[in-house]
């Protein structure tokens, strides 16, 4: 059974926690936006680990038969925009985040909480 937008995007943050990727934040757009229902945020400490955490959720997301429409950024992996539809995961290096803060965009939007226990990743409002 395919998992819906939702699912997607929290085991899309899920798999960057497994990685460690700082400061993940999974936004609801459902009403808000056209682009996507969900946003996945976060953020590696280097190049290297940015480019890894995307790997990581391609390979993770297709072994459940999610695959991605569009990969962007892998050349200079600052900023990783994965296009799975529904769900856009965007993997930012820190200083890039810093600058574009995109996160603030969407201040109407509803987070959903995702915290170092893996096992409470969603569970909040």
């Amino acid at each position: 059974m395919p998992l819906d937008s939702k699912e997607e995007a929290l085991k899309a943050a899920r798999v960057a926690l497994d990685k460690k990727a700082s400061d993940i934040l999974v936004l609801e757009l459902k009403g808000l936006s056209v682009i996507a229902d969900y946003f996945v945020i976060c953020s590696g400490e280097s190049t290297r680990q940015v480019k890894a955490l995307a790997e990581e959720i391609e390979k993770k997301l297709s072994k459940s038969k999610i695959f991605p429409l569009n990969i962007e950024g892998l050349n200079n992996a600052r900023w990783i925009l994965m296009d799975y539809g529904d769900v856009i995961v965007h993997i930012f290096d820190a200083e890039t985040r810093a600058y574009y803060e995109l996160e603030k965009l969407w201040l109407d939007a509803p987070r959903i909480p995702v915290n170092q226990d893996k096992d409470i990743i969603g569970q909040g409002k």
